[in-house]
């Protein structure tokens, strides 16, 4: 029987320009978390059980060091770690003991990091929220356009950011950040 593996959606792509640096986070797997209506409670102390992690407050996200679980509307949240398997639902579906619904992510989003003095500033180009500092702190979240292309924003440290969208645009995505950078540096 063939072995599962996972691939890269833009080939493992990791290059810096400038200051910054913008590469393919393939090696992070996505699992959306529903908390069923009625046994939010449950879902809550499963999730803290399992991963040791608090329901982050809207447009926000937390993180135990390992597993990140990010806000993505009313009792809906998607869990975001390092895996290298090519399903990692069921463990997620496992650690919580049926208490929320789970659904695998990983194949439908690209993410990327962008790192380095000078991402604010490119990232300014391309969407339409105020990134500073002040306004967007670290593991704050929010969905926004990009180039026309969907995409979700969360800062995950001073002068770095993770950019997730639809794995059917990655091409375009990526294009469309790297031009920015290169604009801006």
């Amino acid at each position: 029987m063939a072995e599962l593996t996972r691939a890269a959606i833009l080939g493992g792509y990791d290059r810096s320009i400038g200051g910054v640096r913008l590469r393919e986070r393939a090696e992070l797997a996505l699992v959306s978390l529903a908390l069923p209506r009625g046994q939010e409670a449950e879902a809550e102390r499963a999730i803290d059980s399992a991963f040791g992690l608090d329901l982050p407050e809207p447009g926000n996200s937390v993180t135990n060091g390992t597993h990140r679980l990010v806000w993505m509307g009313t009792d809906q949240m998607m869990l975001v770690f390092e895996n290298d398997a090519p399903l990692a639902e069921p463990g997620v579906r496992a650690a919580l003991e049926g208490a929320c619904y789970t659904t695998s992510q990983t194949d439908g989003w690209v993410i990327l990091s962008v790192s380095g003095a000078g991402t604010r500033e490119a990232l300014s180009r391309l969407c339409p929220i105020d990134l500073h500092e002040r306004a967007f702190q670290i593991g704050n979240v929010t969905r926004t356009t990009m180039e026309h292309i969907g995409a979700m924003v969360l800062r995950d440290g001073d002068e770095s950011f993770l950019l997730f969208s639809a794995s059917s645009s990655a091409k375009s995505f990526l294009k469309a950040v790297e031009d920015s950078i290169r604009f801006t540096t």
